[in-house]
């Protein structure tokens, strides 16, 4: 029988080949001390370190300063994953870019699912028992798809059987989780549809994705009007200008946020009509002052 129609004789029936592989390889688990899987709890970074397992030890600078002035922007979304490693002290398994960008942000401590290192039925329960329920958000519907790809090893078509939903269902879903940061809000404050928010991850650009979001928000557009939108800055192949007199707010944000991702400051820019302006740099320290200096004089 397929997982497909095991997936209406409930999460058991659902999750049998992963728990007779399991017993196959692992002895008999104990059951878990650590907080349901499901739970998110904020735990100080100082008492997180990285996996030294980890297959990925490479990571782009100019990618972490850009997701650490996000994550000042619009604080962390997608908690990472961590397991106990001692007393008062957790090991990452999944999200160590964006702890690394929370450190970088200077972050005191950060949210996070909590799980033993034995729990891999529960967290796969919980994870697909959460996938089911109605009132979930398409990003908290992504992010468990995600975690189950991660933390289990998956890939699109093996999460596919195992849950019982087509692969591209799957795709559109994580898709979500490369919108900016301001539409992934959208959508898990239930402001943006998922119709919407797949118009929007059709558009490759993340300057444009914003102006499209834009554009839906402000003129209440339909998904079959933002289509067309959106079709038109693919078939410029994502050359739409962006004036000051088509919008300058978005054209002037975008430009604060490269200029402070390069800088790993916030910045602000005015300018008035007559073309004149002031670029704002800001900082706390000396020592936020000097790394600005350092990185401008490289």
């Amino acid at each position: 029988m397929s997982q497909k129609n095991e997936l209406g004789k409930g999460l058991k029936a659902l999750l049998s080949n992963i728990n007779k592989e399991d017993k196959k390889s692992k002895p008999e688990q104990s059951t878990p001390e650590e907080p349901m899987v499901s739970s998110v709890a904020l735990i100080p970074l100082q008492q997180i370190i990285a996996n030294p397992d980890q297959p990925r030890n490479t990571f782009e600078k100019e990618s972490l300063d850009e997701l650490a002035l996000s994550i000042k922007t619009y604080g962390l979304i997608q908690p990472i994953t961590i397991r106990s490693f001692g007393k008062n002290q957790y090991q990452i398994i999944s999200g160590e870019r964006r702890f690394r960008a929370a450190q970088l942000e200077g972050l005191k401590e950060i949210p996070a699912y909590i799980r033993s290192a034995n729990d891999l039925e529960v967290l796969q329960m919980a994870l697909v028992e959460n996938i089911q329920r109605e009132d979930l958000s398409p990003i908290e519907i992504a992010i468990s798809y995600q975690r189950l790809m991660e933390e289990c090893n998956l890939t699109q078509e093996q999460l596919s059987d195992r849950v019982g939903k087509k692969r591209s269902t799957i795709s559109n879903y994580t898709r979500l989780l490369k919108l900016p940061p301001e539409v992934q809000n959208s959508l898990k404050a239930k402001t943006l549809s998922m119709g919407h928010a797949r118009v929007i991850a059709g558009v490759e650009d993340l300057l444009l994705q914003t102006q499209l979001y834009k554009e839906i928000q402000t003129k209440e557009l339909s998904v079959r009007e933002s289509e067309k939108i959106a079709q038109s800055y693919i078939k410029s192949k994502g050359r739409r200008s962006i004036t000051p007199k088509s919008d300058p707010n978005i054209m002037i944000k975008s430009i604060e946020d490269r200029i402070a991702g390069i800088l790993g400051t916030k910045v602000v820019i005015n300018r008035k009509s007559t073309g004149e302006g002031q670029i704002i740099i800001k900082f706390n320290n000396d020592k936020a002052f000097n790394d600005i200096i350092d990185r401008i004089e490289e």
